[in-house]
């Protein structure tokens, strides 16, 4: 049995996501976690960019993000171990009941990132790296519209979490794209609702990644992998699954799927 000092000083720091932390996933799966372990989790919340570059700095010992590709390039430099798929969600458009660019109930996001540019609707990005610009930015291009040549004043970077976004599309009456978790639990809707969904292109897979030892000997391995490995097993993807806002699930645990 750990004494209160020991149990105290086992800790990993997970470089994760904002979505993670803004949806409150972590606050129902981590006291599970621990009270199993013993092992806390001291979580910093970023954008996925951000996160990687803290796991990079060997400031992390698990990161835990949402951009497959970003993840593959970290475990391509030698930064991470191993990548395991946890579970998706989606993205949604959301925008003001008024809908200046008349995309609501559309099906096609790359259809309605067009009708917004053309009609130069208001549109707030995170501008940050994280997962969710990064997809957000893909949806551009695939509409072939030139960011750099046709956003002005209707096109607003915050550089800010998923949060500060929500907030910021709200005052402003602007669209903005969101991973589904988040916008459950986000609580100042006001006048902002969900435009699009259900584009297959808005699907949101979610990785996690030990940090390499062998690069970085403070990162604490066999905990961190303890967590990765919870979190992958039965009883960690149930915790996922089971987490819910009224009534709505937000994360769908897949581990088991190779090709997530």
């Amino acid at each position: 049995m750990l004494s209160a000092a020991e149990a105290q000083d086992r800790f990993i720091t997970v470089a994760s996501t904002t979505s993670t932390q803004d949806s409150g996933l972590f606050d129902a799966l981590l006291p599970a976690f621990t009270a199993k372990t013993g092992i806390t989790v001291k979580v910093i919340a970023q954008g996925t960019g951000q996160a990687l570059d803290t796991a990079r700095r060997g400031d992390a010992d698990v990161v835990f993000v949402h951009a497959k590709s970003q993840e593959l390039k970290f475990l391509e430099d030698g930064f991470g171990v191993k990548r395991y798929p946890v579970m998706y969600n989606d993205f949604v458009v959301v925008g003001p009941k008024s809908d200046p660019a008349g995309i609501a109930g559309g099906k096609d996001v790359v259809a309605a990132f067009k009708m917004i540019a053309d009609k130069k609707a208001p549109f707030v990005s995170r501008g940050d790296k994280s997962g969710t610009n990064s997809a957000e930015l893909k949806l551009w291009k695939a509409a072939d519209i030139d960011l750099p040549a046709v956003r002005g004043e209707w096109y607003r970077e915050i550089g800010q979490g998923m949060g500060a976004t929500l907030n910021t599309a709200n005052a402003m009456a602007a669209y903005t794209l969101s991973d589904r978790g988040t916008w459950i639990a986000f609580a100042n809707k006001g006048d902002l609702g969900i435009v699009v969904e259900g584009d297959k292109k808005l699907f949101n897979q979610y990785g996690v990644m030990l940090v390499n030892p062998a690069k970085f000997s403070t990162v604490k391995a066999d905990d961190g992998q303890a967590f990765i490995d919870w979190l992958v097993s039965p009883e960690g993807q149930s915790a996922i699954a089971a987490y819910r806002i009224d009534g709505q699930q937000l994360f769908f645990p897949n581990a088991n799927d190779p090709k997530a």
